[in-house]
């Protein structure tokens, strides 16, 4: 990757063009802040069995907070191999710093640095940016495309004008450990915004809805894979945490929140569009040394996420080929 946020493919090996066959293939990402490494060692071996960029199969990359980074990555032509460098990088930088300014600035740092001024107009697929507004208690989704308007088609505006640094940095403001994010629009409207995962942690519904409504799309020509990042047993507070119960009360009510909001949901998924294919992988982890949350910072801990990611998609490649292939 490129200081300016440019994809580098030169040396890339996968290379595979797959033919069009008139499904529609939505993939799915869920929130979960560093918990993501779970995520990209699923889609690191979806995209090897591919051989090809992951816009280049799926027609939607809907995204919530950590899932909200790399959809717009992957919408942009990132290789999965880009986005680890980058989380590498930075996940344990950002949630090392204590501190909901400190943490903000940084992730707007990395936003900036990372999508540059782009715009909506810049993806190579459809996209779904989900975000929280904050004063009227609705959800707000950053699409790329005029195909997935559910109304007002005639003043849509790819990204509602918004770049992609903001709409990234809004869908992962959870607050309030993040800020909150102001946002203006093409229209001039200030929008105050939070994370995603208050409205819709897992956004597989929001994705169904735009190919089925926006783009009617039959039931039977779609395919939906929808990634969580796995479930894990709450990690032992140290000496300082304890001392700071207010806060460790807070981190365990909106990692029980955004989890609650992840199954409800996957359930109405499952009760609405039973007749739909769809492959959901999130693995539940119930030993001790597997024990962490979305602000984990041990660089080792989350490598051993992307490993159990890895394996994930071990129990599920039969049926990934059917659908991807």
């Amino acid at each position: 990757m490129s200081e300016a946020g440019t994809p580098t493919q030169a040396s890339s090996n996968l290379t595979a063009e797959l033919s069009k066959d008139g499904l529609c293939r939505i993939l799915s990402l869920d929130g979960g802040g560093a918990k993501g490494f779970y995520t990209l060692g699923v889609l690191k071996e979806i995209e090897g069995m591919l051989g090809c960029p992951l816009y280049k199969r799926f027609d939607l990359v809907f995204g919530t907070s950590t899932g909200a980074i790399i959809a717009a990555l992957i919408a942009l032509g990132f290789e999965v191999d880009e986005i680890h460098k980058l989380y590498k990088k930075y996940v344990p930088e950002i949630m090392k710093i204590k501190g909901a300014n400190g943490k903000s600035q940084a992730l707007q740092k990395l936003a900036e640095k990372v999508f540059g001024d782009k715009k909506f107009d810049a993806v190579k697929t459809g996209v779904g940016i989900v975000a929280t507004k904050w004063v009227i208690e609705r959800p707000m989704i950053f699409k790329a495309s005029v195909a997935q308007a559910h109304g007002r088609i005639g003043t849509f505006s790819p990204g509602f004008g918004c770049t992609i640094a903001d709409a990234v940095q809004a869908s992962c403001s959870a607050y309030p450990f993040f800020n909150r994010k102001m946002v203006r629009t093409e229209s001039g409207d200030d929008v105050e915004l939070i994370d995603g995962g208050y409205c819709a942690n897992n956004p597989t519904l929001y994705a169904l809805a735009d190919a089925i409504i926006a783009m009617k799309i039959p039931h039977e020509n779609i395919r939906a894979v929808s990634l969580g990042v796995g479930v894990y047993p709450e990690p032992k507070p140290g000496f300082w945490m304890r001392l700071a119960k207010k806060y460790l009360v807070s981190v365990q009510l909106l990692q029980k929140t955004l989890e609650i909001n992840t199954q409800s949901m996957d359930q109405l998924r499952a009760i609405m569009f039973k007749d739909i294919p769809t492959i959901r992988i999130s693995d539940t982890f119930q030993t001790p040394e597997m024990a962490t949350d979305l602000f984990e910072h041990d660089l080792a801990k989350l490598n051993i996420l992307r490993q159990r990611g890895r394996e994930s998609f071990a129990r599920e490649e039969i049926r990934l080929k059917e659908f991807l292939l």
